[in-house]
């Protein structure tokens, strides 16, 4: 089975390259592992494409030796562990802000005895059946070792329960997401002194107790640099809508051109 680039990371206390991708576009696939990255974020949660596109994004990724981190947009058990099967390494799950939906998520993701994923063997993480079906395989220890379950921290109540949802066997990490989370602490009742700052050291507190790691997304490579010096493991940087600002520079470098 294939090894999981992103958890060498972590495992080894080290800093995981992730870019985050939410079109259907195959050649990104090749530019990101070529361009020395090791995970691919794919945005499932507010991006459409259809099951056979997200099937051949994972694919690709498989096959260009780069993790493909998938925010679903759905919490179906059976589903869930399709993406796996189709060779996706983990999960990012948006919103989740207490315990038991975190400890569902273990269930439906990791093969006992340490959850309760439905075995078939036959899909591409499996080699099609090749690394299972014979006897003294240990595909569903490798499934459990080599893929990974972060959640997405976006709710004050996912900032008081951290601690616990961290502690949790099965979760690899925690992962802000400072847009959601922004707007419930700017919305919050009256009397709470909750800021974005102390959220941020609430959950890195959390995830360095329990051995787990902790991301976030940044606007700036001075966030990520101080992200990076209070533990963070996995900071996202680069995507395609920064294709926005190629095409702006080429407008730019057009402009320079008498007649164009």
């Amino acid at each position: 089975m294939r090894k999981s680039k992103m958890l060498e990371k972590f495992r080894s206390g080290g800093f995981a390259r992730v870019c985050g991708l939410g079109h259907y576009l195959p050649f990104y696939v090749r530019y990101a592992a070529h361009s020395r990255y090791d995970g691919i974020w794919l945005d499932l949660e507010h991006r459409a494409m259809d099951a056979r596109e997200v099937q051949a994004l994972i694919g690709l990724c498989k096959y260009n030796d780069i993790d493909c981190m998938v925010r679903p947009p759905t919490l179906e058990r059976t589903k869930l562990y399709r993406y796996l099967e189709d060779g996706a390494a983990g999960f990012l799950v948006p919103l989740v802000s207490d315990p038991q939906m975190a400890y569902d998520l273990v269930q439906a993701v990791k093969y006992p005895p340490l959850g309760n994923r439905g075995l078939d063997g036959a899909g591409f993480d499996g080699d099609y059946g090749i690394d299972v079906w014979f006897s003294g395989s240990t595909y569903t220890d490798d499934a459990n070792r080599e893929t990974f379950l972060i959640t997405q921290v976006e709710t004050l109540q996912a900032v008081a329960n951290a601690e616990e949802i961290a502690s949790i066997e099965g979760i690899d990490g925690l992962f802000i997401g400072p847009a959601d989370l922004g707007l419930r602490i700017a919305n919050a009742p009256a009397g709470s002194n909750l800021t974005m700052d102390k959220a941020i050291e609430i959950v890195a507190a959390a995830a360095q107790k329990h051995n787990k790691v902790w991301g976030i997304t940044a606007g700036s490579v001075d966030d990520i640099q101080r992200f990076r010096a209070m533990g963070a493991q996995m900071v996202p940087w680069g995507g395609d809508f920064s294709l926005m600002n190629v095409l702006k520079q080429c407008s730019a470098d057009l402009d320079t051109v008498p007649g164009a």
